[in-house]
């Protein structure tokens, strides 16, 4: 294949899995609207189905290296670690954030926590804030106080709920991001992200007793959970991986930044979700701010990752964050 085809490649798998993260998640918002199901046990039965998917294929593809992460002390306590406080945490926070208000709005306040990656790498690579990531932390910031406030600083126009359950997404998003390390690097994304949403979803599955929950799910409900177990999860995760190696991560990351608008057009196409004009300018800062750290730069990531200490070094040089 030539450069020119892998690139356009890789440009359309990686736009087609950020939309379907995007469509994913309107699945969960019209789950909540069409059922009694809560956030816990749908973050359960995703991250279950697909931890499932995701060890089978690891087992078809590399039978012999599926389990040998476990033979690891202080990687596989590494591994369960990230699987509660990185991936369980992201699904659940992510999805109750959809709950209290809808699929876009949900989305674009997770991805705010590509700032708090970015300030973070700053402090482990002992420097201070570079014009545009500075330029980008405060169209952020503005972005979140629109959504919240519409402008108008003595109340809120969002529940308390989604603007709490919208924070701790992103926070969410840092602890996905820092927890892993290399063993993403060592030993891939599939068995990597595999075992840690079984493990996350077990959690959650005892958790919140799922088996204690009606299973008298409808058709349509049936076939959401489907979407975003296969499309939105697997699916979304092997092309958006292609991408990156076509690509590299820079680029894709930034294509990447297509999921909270795809999530806005179907939720107001799809569900009828209606945004205000001010609540569009404010995604658009926020997109704008993530765009702006994606287009740092490789070379200044891997200057950050060259001056930083070995242990801060995966988190400066970039992760794989959906």
């Amino acid at each position: 294949m030539t450069q020119k085809k892998r690139q356009i490649r890789g440009v359309i798998l990686t736009l087609t899995g950020g939309a379907a993260w995007g469509f994913s998640g309107t699945c969960g918002q019209y789950i909540f609207a069409n059922s009694q199901m809560e956030s816990g046990m749908l973050a359960a039965i995703r991250m279950l189905g697909a931890g499932v998917i995701l060890l089978l294929f690891t087992l078809f593809a590399k039978k012999k290296e599926t389990f040998a992460v476990w033979k690891k002390p202080a990687e596989a306590v590494r591994l369960v670690i990230f699987a509660v406080g990185g991936l369980m945490f992201s699904q659940f926070a992510y999805l109750t954030a959809i709950s209290y208000s809808n699929s876009g709005t949900a989305t674009v306040f997770q991805n705010t926590g590509i700032i708090l990656v970015m300030i973070i790498s700053c402090i482990l690579a002992r420097r201070l804030p570079r014009g545009k990531e500075i330029t980008a932390a405060v169209l952020t910031l503005i972005g979140v106080v629109l959504l919240a406030t519409h402008g108008r600083l003595d109340g809120l126009v969002i529940s308390g709920g989604a603007l709490t359950w919208g924070g701790l997404a992103a926070l969410a998003l840092v602890t996905y991001t820092l927890l892993p390390g290399q063993l993403l690097k060592k030993w891939g994304t599939p068995l990597v992200n595999g075992f840690a949403m079984l493990i996350g979803g077990i959690v959650l599955a005892v958790a919140f007793r799922i088996w204690e929950e009606s299973w008298d799910f409808e058709l349509h409900i049936v076939l959401a959970l489907l979407a975003m177990v296969i499309l939105g999860t697997v699916i979304a995760f092997s092309f958006y991986l292609q991408g990156v190696a076509d690509i590299g991560p820079v680029k894709a990351s930034m294509l990447a930044c297509i999921e909270p608008v795809v999530a806005t057009v179907i939720s107001a196409l799809w569900l009828g979700t209606e945004f205000a004009p001010i609540d569009l300018l404010g995604f658009a800062l926020i997109i704008g701010g993530c765009l702006l750290v994606s287009m740092s730069g490789e070379k200044d990531a891997q200057a950050d990752a060259e001056d930083a200490p070995e242990s801060s070094r995966a988190v400066v040089s970039g992760a794989d964050t959906e």
